[in-house]
């Protein structure tokens, strides 16, 4: 094949039908497909699945441009079509023929039954996706038909990791990776009581952005504990379904940022690139790096990028008392001005305060009845006081505390 099965991963596939066309002990082949499958979540059909599951990952020339819709009647779709051809003679391989009536290993992988099947991961979301292209590409008559599945399903969902998962890490080593993040924080926006406002203010700009309209880089700053990095949470559970990646970056990393940003600028996906708890001592020079990346830099920031970062600071420059008397500093304003700008060029800043006791025990009654705690509301509200004097102060991350403690008596 000339753009398909370059990765390695294929080698299992074609080392089976080796064995099977050579009289050759399959069982080593066998079980190295039942640890992938398992480890992907994949299920029944094991060989149609896991070549289903290879051809959704395979990042190359025609799955890129497919993704990114521009796919025509050209060049690179007639190179595909040879592929296509391969590939279809391998999804479709005889498993009745040769030794393989008898071979109960092969029974085994052809229907093949896993221990879970929640589909509440990323992991597991990709594996049911993967067993439901596999059956439908099982549907496709002709090498043309299937090579139309195939290019349908990466316009429709994208290819590879980005396709496949919502949330990643940054890895630094000898070149930039992305680490798929296979668990997150299943949260809600309707989880977090009251801050309509910010809320309102958070979704109408992402949906913005989503929609290829004009969007800001956001700040949401202010009282610890308040509900910041859940909101940003939310919105991943809310719109990862319509394009939305989240890669999630630490302040180290921050000198990979242009780098980061030519990785995203070609891929058919709305990626929000986030930093939780920014903030910076006076001796740090990271901020540099964000600073020119936000606006400032000749090279203009793609349209399918933006950074939402929380801090507990307004202002994510330490500043000191020194800074606003001259010193040894001839121009004094420049320094604070230097300080300052980094928090000015987030297009909207979104102030998130602590509640009074009033809201407090609000969120503590939706919070109890949502979990199923059922207490006299003046037990409920004398224990929420108790425990916020205890533990901090009253707050949005106090009452959720507060809640699983009570859930965890109970």
């Amino acid at each position: 094949m000339i753009l398909f099965g370059k990765n390695e991963n294929y080698r299992l596939i074609f080392d089976l039908i080796d064995g099977l066309k050579n009289g050759a002990d399959i069982t080593d082949a066998v079980g190295r497909l039942i640890e992938k499958c398992e480890k992907h979540k994949l299920y029944q059909n094991l060989w149609r699945s896991y070549i289903a599951w290879l051809i959704m990952n395979d990042e190359n020339a025609f799955s890129l441009a497919c993704e990114m819709k521009t796919i025509e009647d050209c060049t690179l779709y007639a190179v595909a079509r040879k592929d296509a051809k391969e590939l279809f003679d391998l999804f479709f391989y005889d498993f009745e023929g040769d030794f393989a009536k008898e071979n109960e290993w092969l029974r085994l992988i052809l229907n093949y039954k896993p221990h879970t099947q929640h589909f509440q991961t990323n992991r597991e979301i990709s594996g049911k996706t993967a067993v439901e292209f596999g059956q439908r590409l099982a549907k496709a008559a002709t090498p043309e038909l299937f090579l139309k599945e195939i290019a349908a399903q990466y316009a429709q969902h994208g290819v590879g990791m980005f396709g496949n998962n919502a949330a990643f890490y940054l890895h630094e080593g000898e070149t930039l990776s992305f680490i798929p993040i296979i668990e997150f924080e299943d949260v809600h926006l309707s989880d977090l009581w009251g801050y309509e406002l910010q809320k309102k203010q958070l979704t109408d700009n992402t949906e913005a952005f989503l929609q290829g309209k004009t969007a800001n880089n956001v700040l949401l700053y202010g009282d610890s504990g308040t509900g910041k990095s859940t909101c940003v949470k939310a919105i991943l559970n809310e719109y990862h379904d319509r394009g939305l990646r989240f890669v999630e970056i630490y302040k180290p990393q921050f000198k990979y940022l242009t780098e980061l940003i030519d990785h995203l600028r070609t891929r058919n996906y709305k990626f929000v690139i986030y930093m939780d708890d920014l903030s910076f001592e006076d001796f740090e020079i990271e901020y540099k790096y964000l600073k020119a990346v936000i606006e400032g830099g000749l090279e203009k920031r793609p349209d399918n990028v933006l950074i939402y970062a929380t801090s507990n600071r307004r202002h994510l420059i330490r500043e000191n008392f020194s800074d606003r008397n001259a010193g040894d500093d001839i121009h004094k304003n420049d320094t604070m001005q230097e300080k300052l700008s980094l928090a000015e060029r987030f297009g909207i800043s979104i102030n998130f305060t602590k509640p009074v006791q009033k809201d407090y025990f609000e969120m503590v009654r939706y919070l109890a009845k949502n979990n199923g705690i059922q207490l006299p509301e003046d037990q409920l509200y004398d224990l929420a006081r108790k425990w916020g004097i205890r533990n901090g102060g009253m707050s949005g991350r106090v009452a959720q505390q507060f809640i699983n403690h009570l859930k965890g008596k109970a």
